[in-house]
């Protein structure tokens, strides 16, 4: 929900001269709040090279798709919206598909990179200062968008097309306002403590009926919980493939800590402490913890789990750890994770360290195309700093040549 802003107004009943002095002067007040209700639609386009020569001024439209009480549609033009433009470029445009008069909204339409590196393509009226206020719709068919979105040539030969497929995803934030009046009562409302009881459940070890031998640790929980938190749990225990033995299940490749970690969050709904968890109290305990907890929460199915350690190790990167989180964003699709550490690595005071690091060999073997991004990275960053110079003449990152190709600065 984006908050467009709040106008207050005050209806004050002034005591009279007479009863000025009265303590029991009445004071009302009124909030008019006006905000945005928002949506998102992703649009897949396949075949465009097929649609290419329908026509200028015809287009490929979505299924339509609600936000905010009106019904909407994305329209792409192959060949473009305007005969002045001779289907040079191709048109992108959101338009209101339902009746509805002077329909105020926001809008953005965010053609994708396919590439990997999230270089996407963004017009957006979100975010920013907005001199005329939000767009308004006349009526039903009225559009926004653009006529000159992309040009033709250039769109063919970039990342955003791929499989001769495009992808549109589109955000539309529709204008309400209401008045809110004082509130007759006040019930104050104590925080979830669901958690707290499955928590204590897990504790208390009462009627448990699964356990998991961990490298000869067992941990004990109900499958009843695990099915409901983890999808891979769900299949693993009440699926059509469900092991054989439901009762005692062993669990390959984590240690310990990391299951008991992953088993607390699922009934907690929290992280536990890693320095208890782990013994130690360094930075470099909670980096590996995070780390590995990172990579049992997505192959669990764990979302949130899978955040909370992205988050916490977009905050720990450090020389002796980012090079091995860097391997670990990659393979688990984490790309703010990635962009954190690329930034970090291509710091001039940064990649000499971080180079000499094991964690960069094991970065090298398990992950070698990502040691081209990072060569755009730093040729990006450091156009014009010495540490660039440096890898032009010889000092490449993999001990070797990438096969003799020059890696050209990407804008």
């Amino acid at each position: 929900m984006v908050d467009m802003g709040r106008v207050e107004t005050e209806a004050i009943a002034k005591p009279s001269s007479s009863s000025s002095s009265s303590s029991s002067s009445a004071v009302t007040t009124s909030t008019s709040v006006t905000e945005t209700v928002n949506g998102s639609h992703d649009f897949k386009i396949n075949g465009y090279s097929l649609s290419k020569g329908i026509g200028i001024g015809k287009y490929i439209a979505s299924d339509t798709f609600m936000v905010g009480g009106y019904t909407w549609a994305i329209y792409f033009y192959p060949d473009g919206k305007s005969t002045e433009d001779n289907s040079t470029y191709v048109s992108l445009f959101i338009a209101l598909a339902s009746e509805g008069t002077d329909v105020r909204a926001l809008f953005e339409l965010t053609l994708i990179d396919q590439s990997g590196k999230s270089r996407h393509k963004v017009h957006s009226h979100f975010g920013r200062a907005l001199e005329s206020g939000p767009y308004t719709l006349k009526y039903r068919g009225s559009m926004w968008g653009y006529k000159r979105f992309f040009k033709r040539t250039a769109l063919e030969s970039s990342d955003y097309l791929k499989d001769d497929c495009l992808q549109v995803h589109c955000c539309v934030g529709v204008v309400r306002s209401h008045t809110e009046g004082p509130k007759t009562y006040s019930i104050p409302l104590s925080p979830s403590d669901i958690g707290l009881h499955f928590g204590q459940l897990l504790e208390s070890g009462k009627d448990t009926d699964v356990n998991f031998d961990v490298n000869g640790e067992v941990f004990a929980a109900h499958k009843l919980v695990l099915a409901a938190r983890s999808p891979v749990f769900r299949a693993q225990l009440f699926g059509p493939m469900k092991d054989q033995n439901t009762e005692h299940i062993k669990v390959e490749d984590m240690e310990a800590p990391v299951f008991k970690a992953l088993i607390h969050f699922m009934y907690w709904d929290l992280l536990p402490d890693m320095e208890e968890l782990t013994g130690l109290n360094t930075k470099w305990a909670s980096t590996l913890m995070s780390q590995h907890l990172l990579a049992a929460a997505d192959c669990y199915g764990l979302d949130r789990l899978r955040l909370l350690c992205e988050a916490n190790l977009c905050e720990e990167v450090a020389i002796n750890t980012v090079a091995t989180t860097l391997a670990l964003a990659e393979q688990h699709h984490c790309f703010q994770l990635k962009s954190v550490c690329l930034k970090f690595v291509a710091m001039p005071e940064n990649l000499r360290a971080v180079m000499q690091t094991d964690g960069f060999d094991y970065l090298r073997e398990s992950c070698p195309h990502v040691l081209t991004e990072l060569l755009e990275y730093v040729a990006r960053v450091n156009e014009h700093s010495s540490i660039t110079n440096k890898l032009g003449n010889g000092l490449v990152l993999d001990g070797g040549d990438f096969n003799g190709r020059r890696v050209k600065q990407r804008l």
